[in-house]
């Protein structure tokens, strides 16, 4: 019965629901013409009982959100008792409406009809109330035909504008009961949709990486074969081949670590992009209608290892993919390699920014494909323009 509601929330509605109470009270005394209660008497004893049933109302709208039934409960109540000591509808029974809202966008599925049920039941003892209190003062002043024929009138057009009235409250409230809900379906979804961008870029990343490691391992293979009956013929030939082996031990160290950090759930056939095949990848750029002006500065000290070229190349496509779509006007492209690592840089003028709750899909793939290597990655608006860095490590 009682819901988790966050502090401020709670002191906006208590400090609400005060500021009604010293704004409704004093005009409740105010409006009252005449004797407060034809049948309670003497006159403190009405005006006391007022002053309970507007506290009990305004306290039931102070914990609505924190508790609806409750809330639900001291209102009918509250009201119970106000027609029991012949109060008149007075202005602090507008508390009602935001239990009734309470009621529509935080009560369960059962109390959220017995809120609907209560603005239209609530509607019609208000009128048939209504109409019983103007009773006594209309058989005096009219015939008992006339009498009932107006006390019927005043019943309907009482109970419909009430019930109108509170019906809009609960209303409301199961109007936003529908925003919050789809609201938070939205989020689910965004979730989702992220959670499976980054397993499909994981997948993706396992496969190129079986055929890198598989090549690594073939050689290694391979030389270690060759070294062993070389060695007793011909020594020279088993150290050149222990060399090739170390080699692509060392090349292939990196791709090991980064298969053993994924679990990989299908495997790929088919060459992987290296840095050869980046001019291709910027002859594609050109043919889509701009130009990558590309620097390379230090040049590579010599042959990277296949899990860097293949991080490299799925960065830049990725980069210059969103620059497509998102940029306008040419795009720079710098890589630095040097001794230890690789700099990649991709500035372009922005017109939009990559959307999402992650920063869009694929972001999430170029980070994957920095983290995997031990590097960084990090894209950001600058001024005007959209700029994509990373750092990746070479392994000695």
């Amino acid at each position: 019965m009682i819901r988790p509601v966050s502090r401020t929330w709670l002191i906006v509605d208590v400090v609400g629901s005060a500021l009604g109470l010293l704004i409704t009270l004093p005009l409740s005394f105010v409006f009252g013409v005449g004797p407060l209660s034809p049948w309670l008497h003497p006159e403190w004893l009405s005006a006391s009982v007022l002053v309970v049933v507007a506290v009990a109302m305004w306290g039931a709208a102070a914990i609505s959100r924190l508790s609806p039934p409750i809330a639900l409960l001291i209102a009918w109540a509250a009201a119970v008792i106000q027609m029991a000591a012949g109060l008149p509808p007075l202005p602090f029974d507008i508390a009602i409406f935001p239990v009734l809202f309470a009621t529509g966008a935080w009560g369960t599925r059962r109390l959220l009809w017995w809120g609907g049920a209560s603005a239209v039941g609530g509607g019609v003892v208000a009128g048939l109330y209504i109409a019983l209190l103007q009773l006594s003062s209309v058989i005096t002043s009219d015939g008992l035909l006339n009498a009932a024929a107006r006390v019927s009138m005043i019943a309907v057009l009482a109970a419909t504008s009430i019930g109108f009235a509170l019906v809009i409250a609960w209303g409301s409230g199961l109007l936003w009961r529908s925003v919050a809900s789809g609201r938070q379906t939205r989020l689910a979804q965004l979730q989702a949709e992220a959670s499976a961008a980054e397993e499909a870029e994981r997948v993706r990343i396992a496969r190129d990486m079986h055929d890198i490691v598989a090549h690594s391992l073939a050689v290694v293979i391979a030389q270690a074969d060759g070294a062993r009956y070389a060695a007793a013929a011909k020594p020279e030939l088993a150290q050149e081949a222990m060399v090739t082996i170390a080699q692509t031990a060392r090349a292939a160290l990196s791709d090991v670590r980064m298969l053993l950090t994924q679990l990989r759930h299908r495997q790929g056939d088919g060459p992987q992009p290296t840095l050869a095949d980046l001019e291709t990848l910027f002859a594609q750029v050109r043919q889509a209608g701009i130009e990558p002006r590309v620097t390379v500065d230090p040049m590579p000290p010599g042959e990277p290892p296949g899990g860097i070229q293949l991080a490299v190349y799925r960065i830049l496509q990725e980069a210059l993919t969103n620059a497509l779509r998102h940029g306008e006007g040419d795009v720079d492209v710098r890589l630095s390699w040097w001794a230890d690592r690789v700099d990649v840089e991709v500035r372009n003028r922005a017109a939009t920014a990559p959307s999402g709750p992650t920063g869009g899909h694929g972001l999430v793939g170029m980070r994957e494909r920095a983290q995997l290597v031990g590097g960084t990655l990090n894209a950001q608006r600058e001024g005007g323009f959209f700029v994509v860095r990373a750092t990746l490590p070479i392994g000695a």
